[in-house]
């Protein structure tokens, strides 16, 4: 089936209150998409960020993130009795520090206000979720702790089998509270969505957070030191693009370990995300053919080493267990034979970038001519330049072999989403940025930088109906319109 969609994270869009959120600027938006065609709904991670913001750097695999509750809902419904603050700034982007010190605020007011009214529901959520508990008792230690990293607690408190509920609960209860009401408006959402014929497509980090319940709870299937320190972290090795390489600094698996459990950890990780979402983007799915470790003590990337991993042997329970989750490879970057070969065992459609199509010859394996159908094509991801952004910076041998092989369209950014829309990929994303044709300020993330990324925000007003029905044209006329009974498959 052909499809098209869009890649837009939830913080993107234009809700009131300083960040986009689960209210009505997100079912706006799943009717704007209808209007356009578009079938998928493309997100980033949406569990609850830390330091920096990042989406990828998340405190549990498994929990929401309460920054994206949306207030006026709970107001609604009779869950949150104040008066709304209007938060101040710049409403292009996500002040994510206005935000989290004023919606904490709201929330801890909701909790006192409505907790005692739900408290059977929020038990019935939380037993029914074995995770829950452990985020509940963790975030509430690390509140207790001022936030500080959970390897840096007392010693009696680094293990998490030693550690008493009683004297936390009542700031669990307000944690498990949250997760309650996000859950809630998160459901009530893809249930919209999916009436619509629209999929909701989730991403998930190959890695967690070296500071995350995940770690803390299980810290057995982690290369970590008897200090709860990592010893050997992830990154990619240096390249064309950085002499240094990337050095992430999340904590490596003990892959020895998780197969010896049968690959639990992993495949309740899956089953979590299989209950959230339609389709799920593995990030970085070249690690389960083989990782790049690097000494913790490096300071850069250029010290690692390439370690296989047993991804078949996980695979294949994946597959006997939960035979239903729709998984797309994330394989950019050094896909080699192994790399190529677990993708093509399992039948994971890939990803092709548009972009980065056009900066060598036909060989590449992103130009137009190499998208197979079994994959996703994009003009464009959340880690590289808007196309307009990337043409304005382009060089002019890369331009004039983008204009030799794209459609004959004056405009680059139409040339481009015209060459994904008739590519012969089953499904065709574009970043919102590109449909709104918006330049490199728009860009959402800047790789290896800290601060200042994740912020970009749907101007007010900009998902027009003019902008959809020209969407749905090209849908029409490139075969990527679907049905709303094929497109809840």
């Amino acid at each position: 089936m052909r499809r098209s969609g869009v890649l837009m994270h939830i913080t993107s869009l234009p809700s009131p209150g300083g960040i986009g959120t689960l209210g009505r600027a997100a079912y706006e938006f799943v009717g704007f998409m209808a209007r356009a065609g578009l079938s998928v709904w493309q997100m980033l991670p949406i569990g609850p960020t830390g330091y920096g913001e990042s989406p990828y750097q998340s405190a549990s695999t498994h929990a929401g993130n309460p920054m994206l509750i949306d207030l006026p809902l709970l107001a609604e419904e009779g869950l949150l009795r104040a008066e709304l603050p209007e938060l101040p700034g710049d409403p292009s982007k996500a002040d994510f520090d206005a935000v989290r010190r004023e919606k904490e605020k709201q929330l801890r007011l909701s909790f006192e206000q409505s907790f005692g009214l739900v408290s059977r529901e929020v038990a019935a959520f939380a037993a029914a979720r074995p995770w829950l508990d452990t985020y509940a008792l963790y975030s509430a230690v690390k509140d207790h702790f001022g936030g500080a990293m959970w390897s840096k607690w007392p010693p009696e408190y680094r293990n998490r089998r030693l550690v008493r509920e009683g004297p936390f609960r009542a700031e669990m209860d307000f944690h498990l509270y949250c997760q309650w009401l996000f859950f809630r408006q998160w459901h009530a959402l893809k249930e919209y969505a999916n009436a619509k014929g629209i999929a909701l497509f989730g991403d998930m980090p190959i890695y967690v957070a070296e500071d995350s319940a995940d770690t803390w709870a299980d810290p057995q299937f982690f290369q970590l030191g008897r200090d709860f320190r990592p010893l050997r972290v992830a990154g990619v090795p240096p390249d064309y693009f950085s002499r240094d390489g990337q050095r992430w600094g999340n904590p490596l698996y003990r892959w020895g370990r998780l197969r010896r459990d049968k690959f639990r950890w992993w495949l309740n990780r899956l089953r979590s995300a299989s209950e959230m979402f339609d389709w799920l983007r593995i990030d970085h799915f070249i690690g389960f053919a083989n990782y790049y470790s690097i000494p913790a003590a490096s300071p850069t990337a250029r010290e690692g080493k390439w370690v296989r991993a047993p991804g078949t042997a996980l695979f294949k329970r994946v597959a006997r267990e939960l035979p239903e989750l729709a998984i797309v490879a994330e394989d950019l970057g050094e896909v080699g034979p192994r790399v190529k070969k677990l993708i093509a065992r399992f039948g994971y459609p890939g990803m092709k970038v548009l972009s980065f199509g056009f900066d060598s010859d036909e060989n590449n394996p992103h130009f137009p001519g190499n998208i197979v159908p079994n994959s996703v094509v994009y003009t464009g991801t959340h880690d590289n330049d808007t196309v307009a952004g990337w043409w304005e910076k382009a060089a002019e041998p890369v331009k004039a072999f983008a204009r030799r092989s794209l459609p004959q369209i004056d405009d680059i950014v139409d040339a481009m989403i015209e060459c994904a829309f008739r590519s012969i990929a089953d499904a065709a994303i574009v970043p919102m940025q590109d449909f709104l044709h918006l330049g490199g300020d728009a860009r959402m993330n800047y790789p290896g930088t800290v601060g200042g990324n994740w912020r970009w925000r749907v101007p007010p007003g900009a998902a027009t109906d003019a902008l959809a029905d020209g969407i749905r044209l090209l849908n029409d006329r490139t075969g990527r319109t679907v049905s709303v009974m094929e497109g809840k498959r």
